[in-house]
């Protein structure tokens, strides 16, 4: 096996390949961090390059795109409140909070380095237990992939601050729209109204880039009416290693671990993907935490959640692909397709038959990380000086990246109105004071647990007891239930708790 490794090493080590991860590591860590970029873009794009370059050099390139881009997200997902890319959401919760309050070179090293160690607890995973953790994700039909959305969905209370009522408000809307254009299994249309544009509903991406970024230039463009200097001000560049001590790392390391944990296990199930895993790592980071009253003002908890967890769905997702040639996401259906295109065909025989290559992926995926640590910690002075752009100036440059990323998804002007239609309800929100998260989260999980449900009710002819009696699945509807039980317990102790201190108060004011 270290044969093997050390070959795929010195393989990826050439200077041809390796000036070529150098390069793929840089241009995926700008299609990250640039909103309405995404890591599918630009492996799409560099794809026809693999052509003329032989398997181990053109798969090399693909890897280092596909962690560069993963990784960038949080560059503006903490400098702009924006994610560059679904899975640095939940990035944005506790990033952007933190560089507001002058710690976002901390917030940008804690990100980088937790993102760095991720990336390689799911190379480990993808190495040393990719074949018994696929032949599990095999056994999940839609009963498990129900339960698992409907669970999944029961934590909205958990990001709903402030307001339980408003929170499930929200994620209620999210799963709403994802209803929107043909109906999964019988392809019925809905809600489009006649309009053609509405039969493919609305993709991830317009909804996320509108609800964040384009919200997000609305909300400081009002702020900026009355604004007190020309622009922000910019953070001190003399930064001291990744901007965080040592105690404050070791203090992480529970949370990175139980997060590259959710981040691995998400990434190996087929279709969910690291845009929900960051946010599930997250809701547990804060469940878990001595001060969960701090997450969402600016605390390295939530940053080290959701960029452990995100980075670890890189291996994750790795995982089905080569052991059983089943792709988990867009990314590694392109990336499936690179690999056939040099006449690799990922499967179980694969680890027997082309061990050599195996292992130089491995090896690619390290180095990746590796080039992606060190670039972005030569970046990070270079990053936290875009905040001394003018505000004036930045804004309109981040929308028109906006306008030109969804025109890119599918050369649709339709795809551009969306961004500024999903921008106005994103800032509706802000001025009401719902919270995002849910809707997305619902948005997500929504298209996810519909499918399940109806191919589940295929598969029983129609009985819902199968969604009970099934093992897994019914261990994940029980622990919804559970779920349910104690926010609800909570809620009520939240609002009993100040007449419990003081019972005289109702009787005073009567």
């Amino acid at each position: 096996m270290f044969d093997l490794l050390i070959q795929g090493f010195a393989a990826v080590l050439s200077l041809k390949i390796f000036l070529l991860m150098t390069v793929g590591v840089a241009v995926g860590i700008v299609f990250g961090a640039v909103p309405g970029l995404t890591a599918v873009m630009a492996i799409a794009l560099c794809l026809p390059m693999t052509y003329g370059l032989g398997p181990a050099a053109g798969i090399s390139l693909l890897i280092a795109l596909f962690v560069g881009a993963t990784s960038g997200g949080l560059i503006s997902a903490i400098l702009l409140k924006i994610p560059g890319t679904p899975s640095s959401i939940a990035t944005t919760f506790d990033g952007g909070p933190m560089m507001e309050k002058g710690e976002g070179a901390k917030a940008l090293g804690v990100g980088i380095v937790f993102s760095f160690l991720g990336t390689i607890a799911s190379i480990a995973a993808l190495a040393f237990i990719a074949p018994s953790l696929a032949k599990v994700a095999l056994s999940f039909g839609p009963h498990e992939y129900f339960a698992i959305a409907v669970f999944s969905l029961t934590l909205i209370a958990t990001l709903s601050s402030g307001s339980m009522a408003k929170g499930i408000f929200a994620g209620v809307l999210g799963f709403a729209v994802s209803t929107v254009g043909i109906a999964p299994v019988d392809a019925t249309a809905r809600f489009t109204f006649g309009n053609v544009e509405l039969n493919a509903g609305f993709s991830i991406l317009t909804v996320l880039v509108g609800m964040f970024a384009v919200a997000e230039v609305i909300k400081v463009a009002e702020s900026a009416r009355h604004p007190i200097d020309g622009g922000a001000a910019p953070l001190p560049v003399k930064i001291k290693g990744f901007g965080f001590s040592m105690a404050e790392f070791l203090g992480q390391i529970p949370n990175a671990i139980r997060s590259a944990l959710i981040g691995i296990g998400i990434g190996i199930l087929p279709g969910i993907g690291a845009g929900t895993s960051n946010i599930i790592a997250y809701i547990a980071a804060k469940k878990r935490s001595k001060t969960p009253e701090e997450f969402g003002k600016g605390t390295i908890e939530g940053v080290v959640a959701s960029e452990t967890a995100n980075n670890a769905g890189i291996g994750g997702a790795m995982i089905p692909l080569l052991t059983l040639g089943i792709p988990g996401d867009a990314v590694t259906a392109i990336m499936l397709g690179g690999l056939m295109i040099h006449g690799i065909q990922p499967g179980p025989m694969l680890f027997i038959t082309q061990a050599p290559l195996v292992y130089t992926i491995f090896a690619a995926l390290i180095v990746s990380a590796v080039l992606m640590l060190v670039l972005e910690f030569w970046g990070l002075r270079i990053f936290i000086k875009l905040l001394a752009i003018p505000k004036h100036i930045l804004l309109p440059v981040i929308l028109v990246l906006c306008a030109v990323g969804a025109f890119g998804l599918a050369s649709r002007i339709f795809d551009i109105w969306t961004i500024l239609g999903f921008g106005v309800l994103g800032y509706a929100f802000v001025k009401a004071g719902i919270p995002t998260a849910p809707f997305i989260i619902g948005f997500i999980l929504g298209p996810m647990a519909e499918t399940s449900l109806r191919r589940g009710l295929q598969l029983s002819r129609g009985d819902w007891t199968g969604f009970l009696t099934n093992p897994i699945s019914g261990t994940f509807l029980a622990l919804a239930v559970v779920s349910i039980a104690w926010q609800m317990w909570g809620e009520y102790r939240a609002t009993r708790g100040p007449v419990a201190a003081n019972p005289l108060k109702l009787g005073g004011e009567e």
